[in-house]
């Protein structure tokens, strides 16, 4: 017989998330398994099984918003009756009554928890049947200023539960009721032999076995922990049942994940997939031709490659951006006045190349900046050349050609090759040594406009300098605000190589060199 599973009374909520799904189709459960856990902005709360059987379909997904009545699943329900006693015997209810001795069933109720009244029930660890120990977690409450757990005074088997999550409890309400493990057991009544049972085919006997009791199922074990940290867990995509909790009696603390999130992510051979004990969450699917017309564009070549690289930079190295100033209102005016000498040349000198040698004297005065983190992570590879990449604009997108020992050219001979590599680069020409064994890369949208971003690190590097266009702005000099010519420097790092104090000198530093470029001289 088929019987459907639907979501019992749960109290004033209407359209509570399932967050989390235990069972699959298939799977044999008995009454009072967990099915599924509904989570609303108060509460989270199971929905045991009402039935024992094998289910034939799930009616609910992770993320679906349910009430009062909606379906669950579908479940086959054996036809079946389940005897439990020690003998078919119908008779043997009374013997059994005639062989009890008095059993105490006695109430576990709220101990006191201080001056708290009306305290929310976040958490329930039990249910009907299950045997218990002395100390073993009931239920969990959380007011305003904490979350704490109610223990079980004393060891027994729970015979009801009094109480459902979301109720509000104080001290001496009634949580459940236990028959006490000291509490007298039945006493079986003396049975007669089994007779032998001969079978139609064999000549051998078969001996009917009284039917067991009936056992609590411990073997899906659910992770202790709050709503809260559920959520953090769910946005993180972890696996809570892989999480070590820390809290008392192994409870799941937030800082737990974030453990868990670190460790993870510093395995060097643990790849991020969505199948593991660390996943991102996918990404919904969504049909947009739904809501009006649309054109689907295939991404260029170059987007394809970069794409997943700068991806992969983004979730392997911790970036972390500092922001800075820098005052190029004389370099602006040196610049101007090699124009001249600059056409004679046929050469276009602009800031980038005066940003490159600035860059090779900040990266000599702090070498953690011309490095890369060794494979194994536990050392870094000093690199004693200076070969610089710059971000390059392109129709089909951005790619990074990079000059080479910047250290030993002029910067006549750097905007020389600037302008050879921005123009191979545009006209899809540049190799693939050309865009190799960068120490160092500078991303300028000065061009284009913004005031700062935070650029994504060039891997295998551990910085990138982020330029944005300048502005005149008022600056306060001795006794009054004179017009400068201000470029907004926006710098990020890996952090597992420089910290923030090494970051604010290089930018300092940096718009130290850029203020007055004849110390490049020095």
């Amino acid at each position: 017989m088929r019987k459907e599973i639907t979501v019992p009374d749960i109290g004033n909520f209407k359209d509570v998330q399932v967050i989390e799904i235990f069972v699959k189709i298939g799977d044999t459960i008995k009454k009072d398994d967990p099915l599924i856990t509904l989570e609303s902005d108060k509460a989270a709360m199971e929905i045991p099984a009402t039935e024992s059987g094998v289910i034939q379909s799930l009616s609910v997904k992770i993320g679906d918003k349910i009430s009062e009545g909606s379906s669950i699943l579908t479940l086959e329900i054996s036809s079946e009756e389940k005897n439990v006693g020690w003998d078919a015997n119908p008779n043997n209810s009374l013997d059994l009554q005639s062989n009890l001795q008095e059993t105490p069933i006695k109430p576990i109720t709220v101990p006191d928890i201080g001056n708290f009244k009306g305290v929310q029930l976040i958490e329930i660890f039990v249910k009907a049947g299950d045997t218990v120990k002395k100390d073993d977690p009931l239920v969990t409450l959380e007011s305003d200023k904490a979350a704490m757990e109610i223990p079980c005074p004393e060891s027994g088997i729970i015979q009801s539960l009094s109480v459902k999550i979301g109720d509000k409890v104080s001290q001496g309400d009634v949580l459940a009721m236990i028959l006490s493990s000291d509490a007298a057991l039945p006493v079986p009544p003396p049975s007669r032999a089994p007779e032998p049972v001969k079978t139609q085919t064999v000549e051998k006997t078969e001996i009917k076995t009284p039917p067991q009791p009936v056992k609590v199922d411990h073997s899906r074990q659910i992770p202790h922990a709050g709503p809260a940290v559920r959520k953090m867990a769910r946005e993180f995509g972890v696996d809570l049942s892989k999480v070590k909790g820390t809290g008392i009696r192994n409870r799941i603390l937030k800082e737990d994940i974030q453990l868990f999130v670190k460790t993870e992510l510093s395995k060097p051979s643990a790849p991020i997939t969505t199948g593991g004990s660390f996943s991102l969450p996918e990404m919904p699917i969504v049909d947009f031709s739904q809501f009006g017309e649309i054109e689907q564009k295939t991404f260029s070549r170059i987007k394809k490659l970069s794409g997943p690289a700068l991806h992969r930079s983004w979730l392997h190295i911790p970036h972390v951006t500092q922001f800075d100033d820098a005052d190029i209102t004389d370099l602006e005016e040196f610049r101007k006045s090699l124009q001249s000498e600059g056409e004679k040349r046929k050469i276009k000198l602009t800031l980038l190349a005066f940003l490159m040698k600035a860059s090779v004297s900040a990266l000599k005065t702090y070498p953690d900046f011309n490095a890369s983190l060794s494979p194994d992570k536990e050392s870094l590879i000093m690199k004693k050349y200076f070969h610089l990449g710059f971000a390059a604009d392109t129709p089909n997108g951005l790619v990074v050609p990079v000059v080479r020992n910047v250290d030993q050219k002029s910067l006549f001979d750097l905007a020389a090759e600037i302008g050879q590599l921005s123009q191979k680069a545009r006209d899809g020409k540049l190799t693939t040594n050309e865009m190799q064994g960068g120490c160092f890369t500078i991303s300028s949208l000065g061009g284009v406009g913004g005031t700062a971003f935070t650029p994504i690190i060039n891997a295998p590097e551990v910085a990138i300098l982020g330029v944005s266009k300048s502005q005149m702005k008022p600056v306060w000099q001795k006794d009054q605000f004179v017009p400068r010519l201000i470029l907004p420097l926006s710098l990020s790092y890996d952090h597992r190589v420089i910290d923030g104090a090494q970051a604010a000198r290089f930018t300092t530093y940096l718009s130290f060199i850029l203020a007055d470029v004849r110390r490049l001289l020095i």
